[in-house]
């Protein structure tokens, strides 16, 4: 199994005594390979020179937010992201996670429930269970390939963020039938599952955006109101 206290984990942060205060305990934890970012110019430096395995972002940056950071990431990079934010109103929280990020910590936090959160990315990431070949499936407008997790559409090719992924290969154990919104939702997010109905409907959006040809009238992804929602798989 990789091990995960290998992985390299960036922390971009404008507060010294905060950035210094989570590099302390991750160490404490057993992680080493950690890189410090005070601002976007210094983090996407970072993310190009040593190429981290995951980021933890402030959404509040001197130079732009961390939303704007995320965007510029995602043009290179699909590593997962967990947001660190004293904004935490629903609003800015749906913001990050419908952008990609993995999850939203909002500040203060107890330092053992960031280093849990992160722990459970990095595994749900880059030490699945399931080891087997994953499946290549058409859709009715593209073709999704689980194993390199990319859609293929118009002769495009879109990556899959770690989230997507998941929920991807979770409907398509249960192709062209319904699964409910709360499996889906403990499948993603496990026992911390409670309240993520909203944050899935996001994750559900984006991936419409990536597979469906107008995403306001999906013909592969369908919502079964009330339930849950049906991946409509060819063949």
């Amino acid at each position: 199994m990789t091990d995960l206290k290998n992985k390299k984990i960036l922390i971009v942060d404008d507060e010294p005594d905060l950035r210094q205060m989570i590099e302390n305990f991750l160490r404490k934890e057993g992680y080493f390979r950690i890189y410090l970012a005070g601002n976007c110019a210094e983090a996407i430096e970072l993310c190009h020179s040593v190429k981290p395995d995951i980021a933890i972002l402030d959404v509040m940056l001197p130079d732009e937010d961390g939303f704007s950071l995320l965007g510029r990431i995602r043009q290179f990079s699909i590593m997962p992201v967990l947001f660190l934010s004293a904004r935490g109103e629903d609003e800015d929280r749906l913001i990050g996670l419908g952008l990609g990020a993995d999850d939203y910590v909002v500040k203060p936090f107890l330092p053992r429930e960031l280093t849990l959160r992160l722990t459970a990315i990095l595994k749900r990431v880059y030490a699945p269970a399931r080891r087997e070949s994953l499946p290549i499936f058409d859709l009715i407008n593209c073709t999704i390939d689980l194993e390199s997790a990319t859609v293929y559409k118009n002769g495009k090719e879109q990556p899959l963020t770690a989230k997507e992924h998941a929920l991807l290969l979770k409907l398509y154990e249960s192709k062209n039938r319904i699964i409910t919104s709360d499996a889906l939702c403990q499948a993603i997010w496990g026992d911390d599952a409670y309240g993520y109905e909203n944050t899935l409907m996001v994750h559900i959006r984006r991936i419409r955006e990536k597979i469906e040809t107008n995403p306001s009238q999906p013909q592969s992804l369908l919502t079964v109101r009330g339930l849950g929602y049906k991946l409509i798989v060819k063949g």
